[in-house]
């Protein structure tokens, strides 16, 4: 998904996502004291009680994409939660992910924080063959 592209398909989205999002902003912008940051994308998930900050990467995943989401989830903990909401969670959906950057990253070992492939168009069926017998392979 193209960040451009957001308006006309935030409810199918939203749909995707789950029950309980509800959609706060687009490219939220969070300080500090010397330097702006923009969140691609807020939600407030009414169910679990927390923020769920999106960064949508359009090439692979990299240690600096899972840094700075890191940053955005330990801002917002600190400035933009309530006293009653949970933990912030991160998520980074990307076009492709490299699983030695997840193995030795924060992604191990930090619950607040995710990365997925996402793909805008379903493969077709030989293609989701492929993948499918190539996971199950590893």
């Amino acid at each position: 998904m193209e960040l451009e592209s957001l308006p006309a398909d935030l409810p199918h989205f939203l749909l995707e996502l789950g029950r309980g999002f509800s959609f706060v902003a687009r490219q939220f912008r969070i300080s500090t004291e010397t330097s702006h940051f923009y969140v691609d994308l807020v939600f407030y998930n009414y169910l679990l009680k927390c923020f769920v900050l999106i960064d949508l990467k359009t090439d692979k995943l990299s240690h600096q994409d899972i840094g700075q989401m890191d940053m955005y989830v330990r801002l917002f903990d600190d400035l933009k939660r309530g006293a009653d909401d949970n933990p912030t969670l991160g998520m980074i959906l990307c076009a492709d992910r490299d699983e030695t950057i997840v193995r030795y990253s924060v992604l191990n070992e930090n619950a607040q924080l995710f990365a997925a492939k996402y793909l805008r168009v379903l493969p077709g069926e030989e293609e989701l063959a492929r993948e499918i017998e190539a996971r199950h392979v590893l």
